[in-house]
């Protein structure tokens, strides 16, 4: 279904989600924010420091939005655990064999990191990211940060949701960016339904599936 989505244009809701085309991709922003106990982490391309507004935003809005027409509950979002997967833009690797000794000992930090806290989910913005996540879980074979097309990406993601389980730590990417467009999904079972929409429904589906599990409630 995510194919679908990708391949069959993208409505990019900015006056629904106060998206901002004017943030900066190039801003400093600090390492880690939020807090590692945290059952929900955000792995961020330094590079690209801006998806934390305009892709995560709207996305937990459709999650917040989903999860309390559901149980009526909301999310205490304050505390997510947000890091970049490198310190420094200049180590974002650029292609499958230019990944240098800092970057690994970053990985291997990093998988110190979420193997002693555990979080139940692990989402990635684009293709650099979600290549450092399989490489901090060891997983093969290992890809450049091209091999993850917005197309390959969707397909992870769909695996993603249909494999969830929450004794492990579920790695979840999401698109980096997503291009403005008036076109719609065509489907008959999604008609109208956005990028934001779709993939925020399905992690929403995932907590309220586990809600036991997750200390994430305002009370």
């Amino acid at each position: 279904m995510i194919n679908k989505i990708l391949n069959g244009g993208i409505r990019l809701l900015s006056e629904d989600y106060n998206v901002d085309p004017s943030i900066d991709e190039k801003a400093e922003v600090e390492m880690e924010s939020g807090k590692k106990t945290y059952p929900i982490w955000l792995v961020v391309n330094p590079k690209h420091p801006s998806v934390r507004h305009n892709i995560w935003t709207p996305v937990l809005a459709e999650i917040q939005d989903r999860v309390y027409r559901k149980i009526h509950k909301r999310i205490d979002a304050s505390n997510i655990y947000i890091r970049n997967a490198v310190k420094e833009c200049r180590l974002v690797p650029k292609t499958l064999n230019w990944w240098g000794v800092e970057v690994a000992k970053e990985i291997e930090l990093f998988r110190e990191i979420v193997f002693e806290y555990k979080p139940k989910i692990l989402i990635s913005f684009g293709a650099f990211p979600y290549e450092y996540m399989r490489r901090v879980f060891e997983i093969k074979p290992e890809k450049g940060p091209k091999s993850w097309g917005n197309s390959n990406l969707g397909s992870e993601f769909g695996r993603a949701i249909e494999n969830f389980d929450i004794n492990e730590t579920n790695r979840i990417p999401l698109l980096r960016r997503v291009v403005e467009s008036g076109k719609f999904i065509e489907n008959h079972n999604h008609l109208g339904v956005s990028y934001f929409q779709y993939v925020g429904a399905n992690i929403a589906d995932k907590i309220i599936q586990n809600k036991d599990s997750f200390n994430i409630w305002i009370e």
